[in-house]
């Protein structure tokens, strides 16, 4: 029987519980650790990558300057599940491999727009959106066991919340995404009634939660925000930069439940596997969980130590455009495949590179000199469709600009979120070929694999000074 290993962190067992989720983080040293290897095929000496393929610094010399980062900390209250809510809602561990948490703090299976709103967050600036990536694990094949770890789960009533959850929210069109550049005399005002709108979605959530008629709730809500996007409309005519489309469109809202489907993680609707098939419901209706993540946060075939992230950099850019376009609220991205080998290369990306080394990408486990560290490199679809926050297949409502940061007929360039990851790997596991990535079991670590996925939860102000900082050339941080 394999040898399992601990999460390094330096600390002692810490379990929280936060919005339903539980959170776990164990003990461990860089040496000790026991998984199943990555083929050594997999990795390859930086050095001997071509200079100048990264498609990223090829953008990044065309269109806006800008830039917009979000501090989010690197998941420092080690928040860990085998989840993905947007690929596999309501599935537990229907990723088979560990993710890797920073932003939102109830994200798991039963995540949903109302529950994401509801939320805590680990980014500073107040944005709730869910950034989550698969774990980074160091795999030597012989270590004496790690002393057991004093560990506890804190167990969550999940109970409240899954009815909470379960209930009707408003759906409200976004305003943010439907306006032109904002003008900076503008930009006060707007801001101004953007909060207002976002703060009258809640309150008419929260009322619907307490069992008041839905109808009785648009109506007001309507009411209530014609005012604000009269004067939103006012404001941008007078700085010559009319909302196309009309106001009382935008004032009228629907109610929506709180639904579940989806399948496969980072998949192709085509391609259901296993993982797939354990969305099939049981009796009481919910669906099934497949097998869990153990004690030392081991799950599937990936085990081993978890590395943290040195560094992580959440960087929003023009990708390449002249001008941005407001992300609606609650849209999902993903990038990369996390079965590409069933799926096919279409949606795998080069990901991986060291630092000092960002003019090349590769598609396979980089070998680092010595004083430069292992980098991935996550730069996501930026093309959306204009209208759908997510789709059958999570991927044809937003798709990724051509080389001169150019969108397909019909689609809008919005900012193209960049997820870069700095991790200190000792030379002599890289040299070994001793880490790799967590995965599907039947990607055996193949590191073109590498996958992440995003869903904004951005108050609609917070997203227009993003849009803001990006097409006016500046380097905002936050």
């Amino acid at each position: 029987m394999a040898r399992r290993t601990k999460v390094a962190t330096g600390a002692t067992a810490l379990a929280l519980a936060v919005g339903g989720i539980v959170v776990v983080t164990t003990t461990g040293t860089p040496d000790a650790a026991r998984a199943d290897g990555a083929d050594k095929s997999f990795f390859i000496d930086i050095t001997k990558v071509p200079r100048g393929n990264n498609v990223n610094l090829d953008l990044a010399k065309r269109g806006a300057r800008g830039t917009f980062t979000v501090d989010c900390g690197r998941n420092e209250n080690g928040h860990f599940n085998g989840d993905n809510f947007i690929a596999q809602p309501g599935v537990r561990n229907g990723a088979e491999h560990l993710h890797d948490y920073v932003g939102n703090l109830s994200t798991n299976a039963d995540s949903n727009n109302k529950s994401l709103l509801r939320a805590g967050t680990t980014c500073k600036n107040g944005d709730k959106s869910a950034y989550f990536w698969p774990v980074i694990r160091i795999n030597t094949e012989e270590e004496e066991e790690n002393e057991a770890a004093n560990e506890e789960k804190l167990a969550a009533d999940r109970v409240d919340a899954a009815k909470d959850e379960a209930g009707a929210q408003v759906d409200c069109p976004d305003v943010a995404s439907e306006l032109e550049e904002v003008p900076d005399q503008a930009m006060p005002a707007v801001d101004e009634n953007l909060d207002k709108l976002d703060r009258e979605s809640e309150n008419a959530n929260n009322q619907l939660a307490q069992g008041k008629q839905a109808g009785q709730v648009l109506d007001e809500l309507k009411n209530k925000r014609k005012p604000s996007i009269k004067q939103i409309g006012d404001t941008m005519r007078q700085a010559g930069k009319p909302v196309a489309k009309n106001e009382d469109q935008l004032a009228g809202c629907a109610v929506k439940q709180n639904g579940k489907g989806g399948l496969d993680n980072g998949g192709d609707n085509s391609n259901v596997n296993a993982a797939g098939d354990a969305e099939k419901k049981k009796s009481d209706g919910k669906a099934a969980d497949l097998p869990g993540v153990d004690d030392n946060n081991e799950i599937g075939d990936n085990e081993g130590e978890i590395q943290r992230a040195e560094k992580v950099d959440l960087t929003f850019t023009s990708g390449g455009a002249r001008r941005v376009v407001a992300m609606p609220k609650f849209l999902r991205v993903l990038y990369g495949d996390a079965k590409q080998s069933t799926n096919g290369p279409a949606n795998a990306r080069p990901s991986w590179t060291c630092t000092g080394f960002e003019d090349r990408l590769t598609e396979l486990y980089p070998i680092c000199p010595r004083g430069s560290k292992v980098t991935r490199v996550h730069s996501f679809p930026n093309c959306w469709d204009g209208k759908n926050t997510d789709s059958a297949n999570h991927r044809t409502h937003i798709v990724f600009s051509d080389r001169n940061g150019k969108c397909p007929r019909g689609f809008k360039n919005v900012p193209q979120l960049r997820i870069t990851l700095v991790y200190d790997i000792p030379s002599n596991i890289q040299a070994a070929g001793q880490y790799a990535v967590d995965a599907f079991a039947q990607e055996k670590h193949n590191p073109r694999s590498d996958h992440d996925d995003f869903a904004n939860v951005m108050s609609q102000r917070l997203m227009n000074q993003l849009v803001k900082c990006i097409n006016s050339g500046k380097r905002c941080k936050q």
